[in-house]
């Protein structure tokens, strides 16, 4: 029966990369694993600012696979909420989230205020920050730091221990026991030859796992730390030879850092231009400070600190930031990875029109985000209200992933076996989680697998399938994926190209039509509207 076993409900990151946030109850006792924030198209966005499908207050405990926004990033809102237990994580990830919390917690407010100030939301109400660095402060004081492997109580009636992911510094999987049932959540899952990191571990032998996928369709190359910095080399030497800028969007933790890291390793060698390396970032500035004090323990940096090269500039403040606005022949890393916010928008809309300057991608892109909207080539982008022409050079190299591919996934699988349950398959693009899930039943077809979406409840049992109880948020999971954001950004940048095939005494004749399309849409809505209002 079902109130004999765990329950599992998905709140996040189910055909998605973001918003990962899992509720497991029983016995009256509710636990979550990580309380993401959901990242890309606005419409994926606005389900941070919808209500949990929970009572914050009930829950007793969260267990925090790592520091990464995407799965800790609505802490400061659960806790705003009412939420008074333990954070639990490992220690590099409690320091980490002392400054990603309060990171993301200004950017909550500068956003609101910016987005108050566009003219284009004139006369609309004003817009609220999601919650505030003060939330995010009092979030990071409910953390409590575990040691690998150690076992511990979450709550009544659970025990959990962190295995090392190897995905970023503290990244943890979590293993669970309760009602009899072994649960093991992978959260992210590094991949081979990860840098500063040993390769992720756990035991063998559950009921139920839980396995991220977001590369779940595809196979790289397996480069090791010197090829991975050949690759980077032909890119900045190339990027460099036009005279412009090398933009780099990469995320502060842990992206940042390894970049640094080849970079270093490269202007030592004299393999590239010795020109300034800017990090315009605050908040990787001070994350590569905790990397520094675990310098000791990483791998790659001979325990010494790898990012005092003397050519690497922290920039700080933001008239420091504006100053690069002149500056041409630099490589410049910024935040977010994405191009979701900070100050890589600023640095885009400065570069993306310049033909002389290279926007390089090292990360994954999520559906909706504006990062993927410039790779899948998009000849205009919508920055800060603004349409800008993107006649930058666009590139990409995949060999920064700090997720496992397919095949590493599939190995992460196997060293968990036997499964007496349900394997099951999220964190990851549908596309994605199908190839996984078809692989891992190549594997063994036995195997149990499910792709859950948001808001899915599932019971647990010991050694036996699990079994959907609901079906879930029909309205989270139609926020997956582009929105008409995304659409519009694609109409904008064909429709000059577009009018110029139109005669030139039919031009006008062209728009005036495309304007009465959309006026009939607002009366189709407003006819809807009045008919809504007369059946009431």
């Amino acid at each position: 029966m079902a109130e004999n076993s765990i329950t599992l409900t998905f709140h996040g990151a189910a055909e998605t990369v973001t918003g990962s946030c899992m509720e497991y109850a029983w016995g009256g006792r509710r636990i979550l694993v990580d309380c993401g924030l959901f990242q890309g198209s606005r419409t994926l966005e606005s389900l941070n600012y919808r209500e949990f499908d929970f009572d914050a207050k009930s829950i007793d405990a969260v267990v925090l696979t790592h520091a990464h926004i995407d799965h800790s990033g609505l802490l400061p809102k659960l806790v705003a909420n009412g939420f008074s237990g333990p954070i639990w994580c490992t220690a590099p990830t409690r320091d980490l989230l002392e400054f990603m919390l309060a990171d993301a917690g200004r950017i909550q407010e500068m956003d609101a205020e910016r987005r108050n100030r566009r003219r284009d939301r004139a006369g609309e109400p004003p817009f609220v920050p999601l919650y505030t660095e003060q939330d995010a402060n009092a979030a990071w004081r409910k953390c409590r730091a575990v040691d690998l492997g150690e076992w511990f109580e979450p709550a009544a009636g659970f025990r959990a221990r962190l295995w090392n992911a190897g995905h970023v510094l503290g990244s943890a999987s979590v293993e669970l026991e309760a009602a009899g049932a072994r649960v093991m959540c992978s959260g992210d899952v590094g991949p081979e030859f990860k840098a500063f990191l040993e390769d992720p571990a756990g035991p063998a032998g559950f009921d139920h796992i839980v396995c991220e996928g977001t590369y779940g369709g595809r196979r790289r190359e397996r480069l090791t730390i010197e090829q991975r910095r050949a690759v980077l080399q032909t890119e900045v030497v190339e990027a460099l030879g036009q005279g412009g800028n090398l933009v780099i969007p990469a995320f502060a933790l842990e992206r940042t850092q390894e970049l640094l890291l080849d970079l270093a390793a490269l202007r030592s060698a004299n393999r590239i231009p010795s020109v300034p390396v800017f990090v315009d970032s605050p908040l990787a500035s001070e994350i590569t400070g905790v990397f520094a004090s675990y310098a000791a323990q990483l791998s790659d940096t001979g325990g010494s600190n790898v990012f005092a090269d003397p050519g690497f500039h922290f920039v700080g403040s933001v008239a420091e930031s504006i100053r690069l606005n002149s500056v041409s022949g630099a490589i410049i890393l910024a935040a977010s990875g994405m191009c979701e916010g900070g100050r890589i928008r600023h640095h885009l809309l400065h570069n993306l029109h310049r033909r002389d300057s290279t926007v390089l991608f090292v990360g994954f892109q999520a559906q909706g985000t504006l990062g993927r909207v410039l790779l899948e080539g998009a000849k205009v982008a919508r920055i800060s209200g603004s349409d800008i022409q993107v006649r930058a050079r666009i590139r990409e190299i995949d060999t920064y992933s700090a997720h496992a591919d397919q095949g590493e996934l599939l190995d992460w699988i196997a060293e968990r076996r036997p499964v007496a349950g349900t394997v099951f398959l999220d964190h990851g693009e549908l596309r994605e989680l199908e190839a996984l899930r078809g692989e891992v039943q190549r594997a063994d077809p036995a195997t149990k697998t499910r792709i859950p979406k948001i808001g899915e409840v599932y019971s647990l049992p010991q050694g036996q399938e699990a079994r959907r109880l609901s079906t879930g948020r029909l309205d989270a999971q139609a926020a997956v994926g582009r929105d008409w954001q995304n659409a519009y950004a694609d109409l904008v940048g064909g429709l000059k190209s577009e009018l110029k095939r139109v005669p030139d005494e039919k031009r006008e004749e062209a728009i005036r039509r495309m304007r009465e399309v959309l006026k009939s849409y607002t009366a189709f809505r407003d006819g809807r509207r009045e008919q809504g209002a007369s059946a009431s």
